[in-house]
């Protein structure tokens, strides 16, 4: 059943619009319209080719950043449908959200802002936008995907215990509480498939998460282990953990928005606090899984050792594109002069898949 949205959604009549007037869709929203652009981009189809935590083609069940994103954006509308938020333009966030990732994960994004160290560094928030905004080029009349303001303002505030954004071009403190619920979605989902997938990979045993609380509770709701076959158990549990978090920060978010007052979407991004939250509980809870998984995955030997082998991997190709330019599309050295050596090559390389960046590798 559909519900009217409440006062203090994002509606298109009341959007900052884009950069670019455009006629209206005869049967498409602004904001469809943004998650469609995001949908058909190739940086979105480049991201199943994008490390999560473990590099694709090593296992075909381990997540990509592909559909991690895909599975930000399944919680990502119950939470604005339970709500009676902008279902259209959170999808849209959580959709795209990741585009900026260079390839290898984190590891990679770290590489390429210390290689970047005196031009700007590299993060991938920031890359995001300029995805969207400048390198993305599938239009005539201008750069871009000209996405909707607000599309974009929540691509610059996406924040994580993994995700700081930089100082940008926009004013407001804080974003949509559709662009917050992209960053809870995307917390909710990392940890929970993280886990699935370090259980899956063996680099995590089942005896070490029983004394974590959202597991247990997790295990007891799901009856997790009443089962026998090991990978049901894992399967369950995970999504027993989601179902526990998502429950929670749509109770959690809609006393906050009560208790906060505000009547318009534009009251939200003046608010120095979110509004889109867990409860304490749920927060220590989510922090206890996080803490476990940065100590006994992230940092496990075994991905360790691979990270060694990237920072190897990564700068040879720098280097070797900033060497010879030819190297690249015709695309990426014509905009060398305006934009740089360095940042450019840092825009190809951000683009790359784990394997075509392989491939590059002498």
């Amino acid at each position: 059943m559909n519900h009217p949205l409440a006062s203090y959604a994002v509606c298109p009549e009341q959007s900052r619009g884009r950069g670019f007037c455009e006629k209206p869709h005869p049967y498409r929203s602004p904001f469809e319209r943004d998650r469609d652009r995001i949908v058909h981009s190739a940086a979105f189809r480049r991201l199943e080719g994008k490390t999560q935590v473990f590099s694709p083609g090593a296992n075909d069940h381990y997540r990509t950043r592909l559909t991690h994103s895909i599975e930000v954006a399944q919680i990502g509308r119950t939470i604005a449908r339970s709500l009676r938020l902008n279902e259209a333009l959170t999808e849209a966030i959580c959709l795209g959200h990741d585009l900026g990732h260079s390839p290898f994960g984190h590891t990679g994004e770290s590489i390429l802002n210390k290689l970047m160290a005196g031009f700007g560094g590299f993060e991938h928030n920031g890359q995001t936008l300029r995805i969207v905004d400048f390198l993305e080029h599938p239009y005539a009349d201008f750069e871009g995907l000209n996405l909707m303001y607000e599309t974009r303002l929540a691509f610059a505030r996406h924040h994580s215990p993994y995700d700081r954004p930089r100082q940008d071009q926009f004013q407001e403190c804080n974003c949509s509480m559709e662009g917050q619920i992209a960053d809870i979605a995307d917390r909710i989902a990392y940890n929970c498939h993280d886990l699935e997938d370090g259980m899956r990979s063996r680099l995590i045993d089942e005896d070490q998460i029983k004394e974590i609380e959202l597991v247990r509770r997790a295990r007891d709701i799901s009856m997790a282990d009443s089962v026998d076959d090991y990978v049901v158990r894992r399967t369950r549990t995970a999504k027993a953990i989601i179902d526990c978090l998502v429950s929670d920060c749509i109770d959690g978010s809609a006393r906050a928005i009560e208790a906060s007052g505000v009547k318009a979407a534009a009251d939200v991004c003046n608010l120095p606090q979110k509004l889109i939250v867990l409860s304490s509980d749920a927060t220590a809870r989510l922090v206890e899984l996080e803490k476990f998984l940065l100590e006994n995955l992230y940092c496990h030997d075994t991905l360790l050792e691979a990270n060694k082998k990237i920072e190897k991997w990564m700068t040879s190709v720098f280097e070797e594109l900033c060497n010879d330019t030819a190297k690249m599309p015709g695309y990426f050295q014509q905009m060398i002069p305006t934009e740089g050596l360095k940042r450019i090559v840092c825009d190809y390389i951000a683009g790359m898949t784990d394997r075509y960046c392989l491939s590059l590798v002498q």
